[in-house]
């Protein structure tokens, strides 16, 4: 017989088994909205959100196929999310993405669609329900169908809530899943059963810990027409994340997608009872023999193409060696084609139909550049790669849609290595776009797909301004001359920006804008024509306000590093990606005006970046006659994790507060 402090005890543990249970369930019962449910508040650290996920609860299981006597993948979605103000409307915009094969037989159906607006009248929940009639259907292009609707009788406060079933036919079409985006997630749940018949790769990413993150055997029985059956083992899986944060778009992003805590899912293999294994994801050497055979990729550059012949030796008449062929091949196409929109591995077109069109896509271009510079003999492959945009590339798996942009290896016989990418106006030979430094490619060669990196870390962006300052002839006159010599990319921004622009244009597209107290005169642009070298641009400056003041306050910088600082939010959940390292050299030699002395002087500094990641430099001095000024401000590398982030938005406050002190000249009785 149990005493009565065994029986409390036992009474504490069913109630904190019960309350752990509870806990780890999806918190909302799907369909049924209650008055109380609209007390849902966004969590301390999104206290702002336009809206709320308060459940999104997903399942992905094999169910049998009596039409065709196989298995279907079946998806099914339950989400409900809280309408904050009118900033989170947005949320209310649905679409359902359905792959199709182009054939209506193989495509995937929407099935089971409910979609509902609750709003709180009182004490009273009313419903609206989203009619089948509003719901609408785009051919995205020839693989993808996209289903769209938006929520009717919508305000602030509305709780709206959606489900749907997709059958699909494709094995490959495993539904991925994303437990974050723009809004902040209270439950965020996916489950999957996947037969022991299918293998799949799973790709995890993001910086958000899972609450459940289950895995466990159970059985399975399909039933098919005329009694026939299969049975077997599955995998289940159950991934629930909590309170997940909103994934903002911040400064210095490259794409969110990098960043999102999701899950993804490829096909490795199929194999059924008593049949042979069928393999669905490639090795790197399968996709490089699979190049090598596309008719839109490696056969276009494999041919000979002598219908080049004749070209060829008009564009190259000039060279004497193969490295000057290889420029003024690659030159012609940047300055002679016309690039189109679109971004793909593979040539739009035949490599002729470029060539005579004077037109392209960027795979275009660059593997018609690679077919002329492989026809005059010299080494030349495509190499693969994801724009920063399109996300990280992965190094061990070949998911080959994740490229989608085509650039150029070129090795002469001395063994020096150039990467070319010819689509782009004003960039230098051996130089590529930013949106190429994405980390791993992939180099097309003769056997292999060989990988190769480009990191923004190896990028050094440098700028140098000097500044002389000196008096003029009478009391009062003070004039300066700038020079400023610019770095590679922040030139490309110029020329591009320039283009078709009149040169009575350049000052006022170019020179900063004048401070109170100050004119610029005499603005000129060098090396604008010329690709290859950075811009320098220089003007003067008269300064008018030692002619009738008794007291000047002059900023020395006459062009700030920093004009705002991009690290404004309180935290930030993933990593910060700089387009490239920095390292730019502010110099002032000035001549103290006549009749004035310097009255206070801003004092010397240098502040680092953590240990060794970067460094602000002011450096001050006088005189009787001279003031001697070097600032600099240089980034060591391009990428910082977000434990860096407190330490970089402190770092560039103090840039910003100190490029604001002043030298007060005090005039001399």
């Amino acid at each position: 017989m149990k005493t009565l402090k065994q029986l409390f005890f036992l009474f504490l543990f069913l109630n904190l088994f019960q309350l752990i249970k509870g806990q780890d369930k999806v918190p909302v019962r799907f369909g049924k909205v209650l008055p109380t449910d609209f007390d849902v508040k966004p969590p301390a650290t999104d206290s702002a959100a336009n809206a709320i996920v308060v459940a999104d609860w997903g399942t992905t299981e094999f169910v049998a196929d009596a039409n065709r006597g196989g298995l279907n993948i079946e998806f099914t979605r339950k989400r409900r999310v809280k309408i904050m103000n009118k900033n989170g409307f947005d949320a209310a915009n649905v679409r359902i993405d359905l792959y199709t094969s182009g054939r209506s037989s193989s495509e995937e159906k929407l099935i089971s669609l409910k979609a509902y607006t609750y709003n709180l009248e009182g004490s009273k929940v009313t419903e609206t329900k989203v009619e089948s009639s509003s719901v609408y259907t785009t051919n995205e292009n020839k693989n993808w169908i996209v289903k769209k609707f938006t929520f009717p009788a919508l305000k602030e406060g509305s709780i709206i809530e959606y489900s749907y079933t997709i059958n699909s036919p494709f094995y490959f079409q495993f539904q991925s899943w994303a437990f974050q985006g723009q809004y902040p997630v209270l439950w965020s749940e996916y489950n999957a059963e996947i037969p022991e018949y299918f293998k799949y790769v799973t790709l995890s990413q993001g910086y958000q810990p899972f609450y459940i993150n289950k895995r466990d055997q159970s059985v399975f029985q399909f039933y098919f027409a005329r009694g026939q059956h299969v049975d077997g083992s599955q995998d289940r899986f159950r991934w629930v994340m909590k309170d997940v944060p909103a994934l903002k778009e911040e400064a210095f992003t490259t794409t969110l997608n990098n960043h999102i805590a999701k899950l993804e899912f490829q096909l490795a293999s199929v194999m059924f009872p008593n049949g042979l294994p069928e393999t669905y994801m490639n090795d790197w050497k399968k996709v490089a023999d699979e190049l090598k055979s596309d008719e839109k990729f490696g056969m276009l550059i494999n041919r000979s193409n002598n219908w080049l012949e004749d070209e060829l030796k008009k564009i190259t008449a000039n060279a004497k060696a193969p490295d000057e062929k290889a420029i003024l091949i690659f030159n012609y196409l940047k300055n002679n084609f016309a690039l189109k929109e679109g971004y793909d591995i593979n040539c739009s077109s035949n490599l002729k139909d470029v060539f005579q069109d004077k037109s392209g896509t960027v795979a275009d271009i660059n593997l018609l550049l690679t077919a002329m510079l492989r026809h005059e003999k010299i080494e030349a492959y495509p190499v693969i790669l994801g724009r920063r945009s399109r996300g990280i590339t992965n190094e061990i798996y070949p998911l080959i849609d994740r490229y989608n942009y085509v650039i150029v290896k070129v090795v002469f016989a001395d063994g020096s290595i150039y990467y070319l990418d010819a689509s782009k106006p004003h960039l230098p030979f051996g130089k590529l776009p930013l949106e190429c430094y994405n980390g791993h490619a992939r180099v097309v060669d003769r056997e292999m797909l060989l990988p190769v990196y480009f990191y923004a870390d190896s990028i050094k962006e440098t700028e140098v301004i000097n500044n002389t300052i000196s008096n003029g002839e009478k009391p009062g006159e003070v004039f300066g001359t700038t020079r400023n010599n610019m770095g590679l990319y922040k030139s490309l921004e110029i020329r591009n920006k320039l283009t078709g622009v009149s040169e009575n244009k350049y000052s006022q597209l170019l020179q900063p804008a004048a401070r109170e107290g100050s004119e610029y005169l005499n603005f000129v642009v060098d090396s604008l024509k010329n690709d290859e070298e950075p811009i320098v641009v220089s003007y003067d400056t008269k300064y008018k306000g030692f002619a009738d003041n008794n007291i000047v306050y002059f900023n020395p910088l006459t062009e700030y590093f920093v004009t705002k600082n991009p690290f404004t939010s309180a935290t930030r959940f993933y990593p910060v990606e700089m387009p490239y390292t920095r390292d730019e050299i502010y110099i002032l030699n000035m001549e103290i005006p006549k009749g004035f002395v310097v009255d206070e002087l801003p004092k010397s500094t240098r502040m680092m970046l953590n240990e060794n990641d970067g460094m602000f430099e002011y450096i001050i001095q006088k005189n009787a006659t001279n003031i001697q000024m070097r600032a600099r401000l240089k980034i060591n590398k391009a990428n910082f994790t977000n434990a860096d982030y407190d330490s970089l938005r402190e770092f560039y406050a103090y840039i910003l507060k100190k490029q604001e002190e002043q030298i007060v000249f005090k005039k001399v009785n």
